[in-house]
């Protein structure tokens, strides 16, 4: 692992105010520009900054400063480390308390059904799973296939709807865009999915028509029969 310098600024600014190394010389340590270490000198940048002291941090060594305030040629180095950290491992899958375990089948089921898009990785990422346990689900060929029942990973709380909604973000990037043909599917009349004739709703008109027609007739026949009734009775 490389080694970095700590603070590289405020181990300037204590480079410059205590010891008389040159500006390349605390530059090339530090990873600065040598304009930048003369300005931090003349208190034109890094103000505020409070010096920190590199041999206090064991990053630098007492006669590794006399020795290149000596030699204006000589590169300072950085000292050995003291206790060695080991290198990060490759991230692995999510680790899943042995509470929710059980879940991970669901989890894995309702993921597979409603984001085909995700890959296998993704989903070992989410619900901490492996690849195999993965096509088992797919294939149906797991040994509980048949109680498995699809359940959403974020209410179990075997992942974050944050985390779901990156990893459904990431996949949906590489899917082709749907065609015509897959729009123009979801969009049908009402005429074509009960299978009704063209003329279907012209036809209701009509009946409709006829039938106001009739009531109206039939009630000027009221009407008039009222009116015969009533010159009988005045006779």
């Amino acid at each position: 692992m490389a080694q970095t310098l700590l603070m590289p600024k405020a181990t300037a600014v204590w480079l410059v105010d205590n010891t008389a190394l040159s500006f390349d010389q605390i530059a090339q340590f530090c990873k600065l520009h040598p304009l930048e270490v003369k300005a931090i000198a003349d208190g034109e940048a890094a103000q505020g900054i409070k010096g920190l002291d590199p041999i206090a941090t064991g990053q630098l060594s007492r006669d590794e400063i006399v020795k290149a305030e000596k030699d204006p040629n000589h590169k300072l180095k950085l000292s050995e480390p003291k206790v060695r950290v080991p290198d990060s491992k490759r991230r692995g899958p999510r680790y899943t308390p042995v509470s929710k375990r059980q879940d991970r089948p669901n989890a894995i089921l309702w993921l597979v059904r409603n984001h085909p898009e995700l890959k296998d990785a993704q989903i070992s990422r989410l619900v901490g799973t492996t690849k195999s346990t993965i096509e088992q689900i797919r294939e149906r060929t797991h040994w509980n296939s048949t109680n498995l029942a699809p359940m959403d990973p974020v209410t179990l709380g075997l992942c974050s709807q944050i985390d779901l909604d990156l990893e459904v973000e990431k996949a949906s990037k590489g899917r082709p865009l749907p065609t015509a043909a897959e729009l123009g599917a979801t969009l049908q009349s009402t005429l074509e999915t009960e299978n009704l004739p063209f003329g279907y709703g012209r036809e209701e008109e009509k009946e409709k028509e006829i039938d106001a027609n009739a009531v109206f007739a039939k009630l000027q026949s009221l009407k008039s029969d009222r009116r015969n009734d009533d010159e009988d009775d005045q006779y």
